[in-house]
């Protein structure tokens, strides 16, 4: 199983801590570095200064919307970091939500899995360098423009993080892999697969093909009270608060994995502007479902356990509670890919 690291897009952590900590990553063999976006830091300007301040680690987007550029311009910035990095890049997309796409950008949140479809076939064509003809039912090009560089690779993969059941179905039909968040191990075999190989199967292709890659939080400590208060405000924002009453996809998530009742309570409370209760409404089981947390030797053991299950890849965002950034690598170090250099 391949292990990646997921970083911030804010300020909370100096530059030159993370830049250590991608450092240490890529010396310690740890297969990739995945950024997301929303409305901090860009992805591809973080991960342009890290691909200047690495040697071997690919570089991945986790994820950038498909609303906010057009499909060219995603196009063209891949093959830009692409060559930049000498071929370490990985193009991450997703929709985002609507709190996002719609509160921040301020373009309609509409049709996503149609538009991320139509992105993906337009980036693929650009980067082999075709004439873009292409008549959607989102975007239409008819001038027949080409690339007039030239990418290092005329494929770059692309993952894409998706939630609703025709969203994970795509990703099992198109995708180079799947990047899901709030990965439930229990639900995999049940729930999940059957939707990634409905998929598979209308591409006729094997769903061996795609990569599984869980963004997964990682929560090092003894103290496993502690562990979850370090993830509450992030579930009950997502949960709660990222997206509108009628269309956030991760409360719909939790509502399939079983919780209802705790999902809607959770935004109810969240939409009011009580967040601490929201928080406090997170429930034990909701955490530890979507969550690896406690010391060293039982987080390799759950990360162990998904790999067992068939993910190929994780994306780990490590969190030390109450530790600083010497703890933090100490944990890096603990949890390496064997056979690390030292």
């Amino acid at each position: 199983m391949k292990l990646g690291l997921t970083i911030p897009y804010t300020d909370d952590v100096p530059r030159e801590t993370t830049r250590a900590f991608v450092q240490a990553a890529d010396r310690l063999g740890y297969d990739r570095i995945w950024v997301a976006e929303a409305y901090g830091w860009d992805a591809f300007t973080v991960l342009t200064e890290i691909a200047c301040q690495t040697e071997r680690i690919e570089l991945a987007t986790g994820i950038v919307n498909v609303f906010s550029r057009s499909p060219a311009l995603i196009a063209q910035t891949a093959a830009s970091l692409d060559r930049i990095s000498g071929g370490r890049f990985v193009l991450g997309l997703g929709t985002s939500g609507h709190q996002v796409i719609s509160g921040w950008h301020g373009v309609p949140f509409e049709r996503g899995v149609r538009r991320l479809r139509e992105t993906m076939e337009i980036v693929r064509a650009i980067l082999r360098r075709e004439r873009l003809v292409y008549d959607g039912e989102i975007f239409h090009m008819d001038m027949g423009l080409k690339l007039i560089t030239h990418p290092p690779r005329d494929r770059i993969p692309i993952y894409l993080a998706t939630l609703t059941p025709s969203g994970v179905a795509l990703a099992g039909e198109a995708a180079d892999g799947w990047l899901p968040v709030f990965f439930s191990p229990r639900h995999y075999e049940s729930e999940i697969r059957p939707q990634l190989e409905r998929g598979a199967a209308r591409a006729g292709r094997p769903l061996s093909e795609l990569a599984v890659c869980v963004s997964q939080p990682v929560v090092v400590t003894e103290d496993l009270d502690a562990g979850r208060d370090a993830v509450r405000a992030s579930m009950a924002l997502y949960i709660g608060g990222m997206g509108s009453r009628e269309r956030n996809y991760y409360n719909q998530l939790f509502c399939r994995y079983g919780f209802e009742a705790e999902a809607r309570h959770i935004q109810g409370l969240y939409l009011s502007g009580r967040r601490a209760e929201a928080m406090a409404a997170l429930t034990s089981e909701m955490i530890d479902l979507v969550t690896v947390i406690g010391p060293i030797d039982e987080c390799r053991r759950r990360l162990s356990e998904l790999e067992r299950l068939g993910v190929s890849e994780l994306a780990i965002r490590l969190d030390v509670p109450g530790g600083g950034p010497a703890d933090v690598l100490e944990a890096l170090e603990a949890l390496a890919p064997a056979g690390a250099a030292a």
